[in-house]
């Protein structure tokens, strides 16, 4: 429970959802948090909290270097931040495709750019960055989402090889049908979780073959391996944690 003992962490998307479930995983573990976020709608949150929009380099700059003046190593950077636009691409607006990719690539390019020099520096730590599995499987109506987290892998994977040489390892987890709001905002029937389970052949081609739908924490138990000592020969990958949706694309 204390694997993160005394670590600086920090947490992009941390107000709700999976970057919320991170974060709080992180701190039960020990270590000291700071979660990132446009907002952050509950009352207390156990961790520190900084309001920032992650699309915009000029705060982003702005907030990481005031925080890195008083910390002297940082051991973890999370990327969570991430939104969903749905539309078929032509009937998709261009403020929903920019929006997305400012946020979804843009916000974790920003974080890299602001703390790359930091790990450099210290000759060590973990970047974790949180995609999707609708990197790996074209869907109707998801060609923003879908493409953006594509580039956020590529992006990711190539700021973990610039960083291999100073010790600093760099993966993702690319997450499935998770319970977040994002997930529950394309839910429009009573039935639309078994649904989702048992798969929709005309937007995309598998179901889970798990039976279930993913949990946040699922996805914060896999980001912490990742940053954590047993994973400490692990970098350059992308973990797909769908429940086997993707099995076969």
């Amino acid at each position: 429970m204390n694997e993160f003992q005394g670590q600086t962490v920090w947490v992009t998307g941390a107000g709700r959802g999976i970057g919320y479930q991170t974060a709080l995983a992180f701190h039960e573990a020990g270590a000291r948090v700071v979660g990132f976020d446009l907002a952050f709608g509950q009352e207390n949150y156990p961790f520190a909290t900084e309001v920032v929009d992650v699309a915009s380099a000029k705060q982003v700059n702005a907030v990481c270097q005031r925080l890195l003046k008083d910390t002297e190593r940082l051991d973890v950077l999370v990327n969570a931040a991430g939104i969903l636009r749905m539309g078929v691409t032509d009937e998709l607006t261009l403020r929903d495709w920019q929006d997305t990719f400012d946020i979804n690539v843009g916000g974790a390019f920003n974080f890299f750019r602001a703390t790359m020099t930091q790990f450099r520096a210290q000759k060590g730590g973990a970047l974790v960055t949180v995609a999707s599995d609708a990197a790996h499987t074209p869907r109707i109506g998801m060609s923003a989402y879908g493409a953006s987290n594509a580039a956020l892998i590529s992006l990711a994977q190539t700021v973990a090889r610039e960083l291999a040489p100073y010790g600093v390892r760099g993966n993702l987890v690319s997450p499935g049908s998770t319970d977040t709001d994002m997930q529950r905002g394309m839910w429009t029937s009573p039935d639309a979780e078994s649904a989702r389970i048992a798969g929709f052949p005309q937007q995309f081609k598998l179901g889970i073959p798990l039976g279930k739908i993913a949990r946040p924490q699922d996805i914060a138990s896999t980001v912490l391996f990742l940053a954590s000592p047993g994973a400490s020969h692990i970098t350059l990958q992308d973990i797909v944690v769908d429940g086997g949706s993707t099995l076969g694309a």
